[in-house]
Formats: structure tokens, sequence, C-alpha cells
């Protein structure tokens, strides 16, 4: 079965638009990650050819650097929970506030005005490209700061992270969609599943990929309040539930490796997190294992 994405019947302005975000998006990562990475490949030259000490800078698993710019994410720092969190405060102050809820409303208003009867689901499936990026880029040549078994584990714990606490939220708070009746339109799941991918490019392939994966996510977050599935404040709390998750899922590296004794290659991964349904309101325990 093909799956398609109509554009002709939206109004030129927005399809350009949007169309543009995205195409931004997926040629900015490689054009800005390919200048960073001769940058210092460039430096690098100039460091060995003063050095008489022969380096083995060979990645493993075909792109895995070991060498001495390898990001320490998987370090816990609180003031990493600053961002996140004051995002995820803005959200759910704007669930109550008077002030905010007419800005919502004034946001809504003038989204069905520019979409009339036009709209533009391209984000139902967008919002999974930096995932995917994140576990694939370091398989066709781009330099990744951790083994593919690891980014595997990271990024199982931020998905489950990301959809325990997105489940939580819409439980918890009960706020009604402004095009049905439903009542878990906070936050959205949407913008918390594309900036988590986001947010682990930018950790894992540095600020090039991390410009281009974030204008994808700031795309799907316009075009849920275009096709008028969320609030703003819904996109914004989403947003920070992302960028929480994936710092929580490198954060988690850490202890894993002392878990698991993952020094060790030889041995296998184990990635557990915590989940909640809150459709069905039932806790789970998920398990994610590779050879």
């Amino acid at each position: 079965m093909g799956i398609g994405i109509r554009t002709n019947d939206m109004p030129m302005t927005i399809s350009k638009l949007v169309g543009s975000l995205m195409i931004y998006g997926l040629l900015t990562a490689p054009l800005c990650g390919y200048a960073q990475t001769s940058k210092i490949e460039e430096a690098s030259d100039v460091i060995f050819q003063s050095s008489a000490q022969t380096v083995d800078l060979s990645p493993v698993d075909g792109n895995y650097s070991t060498d001495m710019h390898q990001s320490e994410c998987h370090k816990f720092n609180a003031m990493n929970l600053i961002l996140p969190g004051a995002m995820m405060t803005v959200g759910v102050f704007g669930i109550k506030n008077k002030a905010f809820r007419k800005l919502n409303t004034e946001i809504k208003n003038g989204m069905d005005n520019l979409r009339g009867g036009h709209f533009f689901h391209a984000d139902d499936y967008i919002q999974y490209f930096p995932a995917v990026a994140y576990l694939t880029l370091g398989s066709v040549g781009i330099k990744s700061k951790h083994s593919i078994k690891e980014r595997v584990a990271v990024e199982a714990t931020a998905y489950m992270t990301m959809a325990a606490l997105t489940n939580a939220g819409k439980y918890a708070f009960n706020e009604k969609r402004p095009d049905s009746n439903a009542k878990n339109s906070f936050p959205s799941g949407h913008t918390a599943t594309v900036f988590t991918g986001a947010e682990l490019i930018r950790e894992e392939y540095g600020l090039g990929f991390g410009i281009g994966a974030y204008s994808i996510a700031v795309g799907v977050a316009f075009l849920r309040l275009y096709n008028g599935r969320h609030w703003l404040n819904d996109v914004i709390a989403g947003a920070g539930v992302g960028i929480l998750s994936a710092r929580i899922g490198c954060w988690m590296l850490q202890l894993y490796r002392q878990w698991f004794k993952w020094d060790n290659s030889s041995s296998n991964i184990i990635a557990i997190s915590p989940g909640y349904d809150y459709k069905e309101s039932t806790f789970s325990v998920n398990l994610a294992y590779t050879f």
C-alpha cells in the first residue's frame, strides 16, 4: 500500500512555508555536519603533523568515534533540566491561565482562517524522521559518538520515557482537543516524538545535524497547530517532554555501562524503562534486548 502526501490543494503560501522548512531540515543536516566534520579533520591534521606518536583513530562499528572529542552527554548535569523543565511548566501554566487560553484561541482561529478546508498531514510521518536518522546516520559514513548498541539503548530508553511522560500528562490533565471532544490534547505526542529524536541527533552528531533535525521538529510542531490538532501550550510542553526524554536516555547510558558491564565487547544489551497507558490505566515495564 502506498502512502502519499497531498499538497496541491493547500494554500500556496503555507505550502511553500512548510515545504521549505522540511527541505531545509533535510538538506541542512548533512551539509552543516560535513562542514563541522571537515573543521575537526583539518584541526587534527595540524596536531598529528607535529607529533611523532602514531594514533589509531579507526572507528569502531565503522563510524564510532573514540577520540578526545567524544561527547560526555551520558553524565548527568542539572543545568540540562532547565530548558525542558521551563517548557513543560509553561505548557501546564497555559492550561488554566486565562490570558494564555485567550492566546491559544487566537492562534487556533488564525490557523483555521489560514488553513480553510485544506489540511496537510505530513506531520504524521515526518515525526519519525529524526528517530530513524539517529540510528542510521552512524551506519552510512557519519561519525557518531557512541556505538550502535549504545545508540539503540539510548533511543529505546528515551522513547519509552517520552511515551510514559506523554501518556501520564494526557491522563492527568484531560485537556480537550481544539478540533474534537477528545480529552487527550496535552501534551502533544507528535511534538514530543520529533523533539526527542532531534535532541538525540544534536547530542550524537553535533550542532550541524542538530540544526537540521530541529528544523524538522519545529515544522512538525507548527503543523500540529496548523491542522487544528493542538493548542500552543500542548506543543510547547511536548517539545519540553521530548528534550527531557532524550537527555534521560543519554544519562541512563552511564548506568547501563555499569550494570551490564558494557565495556566487555561480548556483553549483550538490555534497556529497561517504565511505561503507562492512560487509556487502560495500567503501568508496564518495557524491555529492549539486543544480541
